[in-house]
């Protein structure tokens, strides 16, 4: 077996090890830790903040793990813009199954709005009624979650794709990220992610590693200001016009990379 087959091995075992990590830290935080904070933390506004601050910890572990294990490099450009950031929505195109861990592993202060499904997931939903993450099974309360959430200066996730890129497709927003910001009034911060080769897309088994070990990029640039959309009489137009924009600018970033 050459040096290229026996790397390529390796992590496809460094692979599934990881996973088992994570799944067994996604039952074991919820039904220790978790727990342990109700016991001493009264407030609940400060107890989900301490569970955050424990999960974004846990997560920059987990992350650093696969690195070190020589899975992927993970690479982050303009983290100056990150640093100056707090109630704003963080827009990022969504290549790879690991973006959000890799985001929460970065961003202190991070909240997300999760799907659903992933509230019935044994792995991960004890995780997300622990911190408090936002999920959009009411969409009645999916905004004013939202406000209440950058109303605390918390750096709100949204992946406007709604689900994982598909490498050659044309990437598309959903109107509802450019939304949430207007309503609330909160500037977005453009995160363009880009993964070569392609690594944990959709519909992608964990064990097809690619021949040769994944770069990823993070590169968080200026943050939008939406002013002009938020002032605008018609917000239903405003969000399809902000949409447009931001969707736009991720097309030439992913464009740039590929």
């Amino acid at each position: 077996m050459d040096a290229i087959k026996l790397n390529q091995f390796w992590r496809i075992i460094a692979t599934g090890f990881s996973f088992s990590v994570f799944g067994l830290g996604g039952l074991i935080l919820p039904l220790f830790f978790f727990p342990a904070f109700k016991l001493f933390i009264y407030n609940e506004d400060k107890r989900r903040q301490v569970s955050r601050y424990f999960v974004h910890y846990s997560f920059k572990f987990f992350v650093g793990m696969m690195c070190s294990l020589g899975i992927f490099k993970l690479e982050i450009k303009q983290a100056e813009n990150l640093k100056k950031a707090s109630g704003v929505v963080l827009i990022a195109n969504h290549p790879t199954l690991i973006d959000i861990v890799i985001l929460i592993s970065i961003i202190k202060n991070v909240d997300c709005i999760v799907k659903s499904s992933l509230t019935s997931n044994p792995f991960i939903m004890g995780v997300i009624r622990g911190t408090g993450y936002i999920s959009n099974a009411q969409p009645d309360d999916l905004l004013h979650d939202c406000q209440k959430s950058l109303q605390r200066k918390q750096v709100l996730v949204i992946f406007p794709e709604g689900s994982r890129t598909t490498p050659g497709n044309t990437i598309k927003f959903q109107r509802g990220a450019a939304n949430i910001a207007i309503r609330c009034n909160a500037n977005i911060l453009p995160t363009t992610i880009n993964c070569y080769p392609n690594f944990l897309i959709k519909n992608q088994k964990w064990y097809n590693v690619p021949v040769t070990r994944p770069d990823i990029e993070l590169t968080f640039e200026p943050p939008l200001n939406i002013a002009q959309y938020s002032a605008a009489e018609n917000k239903g137009i405003a969000a399809r016009k902000l949409t447009q924009k931001i969707e736009k600018h991720f097309q030439e970033q992913v464009k740039r990379h590929d």
